[in-house]
């Protein structure tokens, strides 16, 4: 049981709701990562169990998987189903165009895949994470650990043509060690600060030996809900006009832990 959650967290829990309502009972589900996934698996466990739905999920990483299972859904891996009907997922970063920014979890990886094998990507949000130009938040660029030096070099080259205004690569750490993904990979974070041209950059970075992934997600996308504090969930979709409804935030009493 939780108590009603505050700011940012109402936020997310509002986000997390609203996207669960857009779940229907037979559906092949991709569960995301982060603070607020985790508030949307606890919801969808919640609505599965109330009304007895029938789902099949597929997490995108292993803390996620594991929560889910805890909490009762039925857990598979993506190998185990031939499509999924809907992801939804958290961003650090999106723009106007719906492009985004994810990593920050260090699951870029399998949620890239994840979403690209869902017919539709349904990304929840807080207001904070709405952005005019992607950049101030680090890009997460995910590089096998061999000849990982060889490759930071690279990545340094083609950044020194690229459309940004910083170029500081950092090395991500876990503890004073340096973080590995759940497929055994080594992550670099781009402070770029703006990114002029994400598809561009997104070409550049991905044909170099060594990289395995970006967190740049381009076309994936077509709603995305942003929770406010206040217990609004507001939906932006492709070509339409904004929907705001609101979450009833004492329901969040009723999610498991």
């Amino acid at each position: 049981m939780s108590d009603a959650p505050t700011g940012a967290e109402a936020g997310k829990f509002a986000a997390a709701m609203r996207a669960v309502e857009l779940v229907e009972d037979g559906m092949a589900v991709g569960l995301g990562t982060g603070s607020t996934a985790a508030w949307m698996v606890r919801a969808l466990a919640a609505r599965a169990a109330a009304e007895d739905l029938s789902l099949t999920c597929v997490p995108t990483s292993t803390r996620t998987g594991a929560l889910a299972a805890r909490l009762g859904l039925n857990v598979v891996s993506l190998d185990e189903v031939d499509g999924l009907d809907l992801t939804i997922d958290g961003a650090d970063e999106f723009d106007p165009d719906f492009r985004l920014i994810k990593g920050g979890g260090a699951a870029h990886l399998q949620e890239k895949i994840v979403a690209a094998a869902s017919r539709r990507l349904v990304v929840i949000s807080d207001p904070s994470k709405q952005v005019a130009h992607l950049g101030a938040f680090p890009l997460p660029v995910e590089v096998t650990p061999f000849g990982h030096r060889a490759t930071l070099r690279l990545l340094r080259r083609a950044l020194e043509g690229a459309d940004v205004d910083g170029r500081e690569i950092t090395l991500r750490q876990h503890e004073a060690v340096p973080l590995m993904t759940d497929e055994g990979n080594l992550v670099y974070d781009l402070h770029l600060r703006r990114i002029g041209d994400p598809e561009g950059l997104m070409r550049d970075l991905t044909c170099l030996p060594g990289v395995v992934e970006t967190g740049l997600f381009l076309g994936l996308c077509d709603t995305v809900i942003i929770g406010h504090p206040d217990g609004r969930a507001e939906t932006l979709r492709r070509g339409a006009a904004p929907e705001i409804a609101a979450v009833d935030m004492a329901a969040a009493a009723g999610l498991p832990d």
